[in-house]
């Protein structure tokens, strides 16, 4: 099963893939203009099948939630949840580990954070089998 992950934000979307156990970043679209058909074209182009959207606590979830269900409206997948605490925080320490400059790191984090969340909501349905 082909699983888009979402790391949603206020400027930015991060995106990540996963496809069985490898997950992997996949871009990041900005919030202006047309960013929901671009992201159902790319559910689209890489045959996604089902989304997870990081949801975080606090006065964003409200957004988030809304976000959720413009998103699943337009592409037709079936969508779910998954905590996203400190996976902003997880992304950034793994790229400074991987010897990426702060640049690089500013345009990948959102990218890294939606593959931390994908792989805690592959991690604990594996888990619970």
């Amino acid at each position: 099963m082909r699983i888009l992950g979402i790391d949603f934000g206020l400027a930015k979307i991060g995106l990540a893939i996963a496809e069985e156990n490898l997950v992997q970043p996949l871009g990041v679209v900005r919030r202006s203009g047309k960013f929901l058909s671009k992201i159902v074209e790319i559910c689209q182009k890489n045959r996604i099948e089902k989304i997870i959207v990081g949801l975080p606590e606090g006065k964003i979830e409200k957004k988030v939630k809304k976000f959720a269900r413009e998103i699943s409206g337009v592409s037709n997948l079936p969508l779910e949840f998954q905590d996203e605490t400190l996976t902003t925080h997880e992304a950034v320490a793994k790229m400074i580990e991987a010897g990426r400059t702060r640049q690089k790191r500013r345009e990948l984090e959102d990218a890294v954070a939606a593959a931390c969340i994908l792989q805690e909501y592959l991690e604990e349905r594996r888990g619970s089998v």
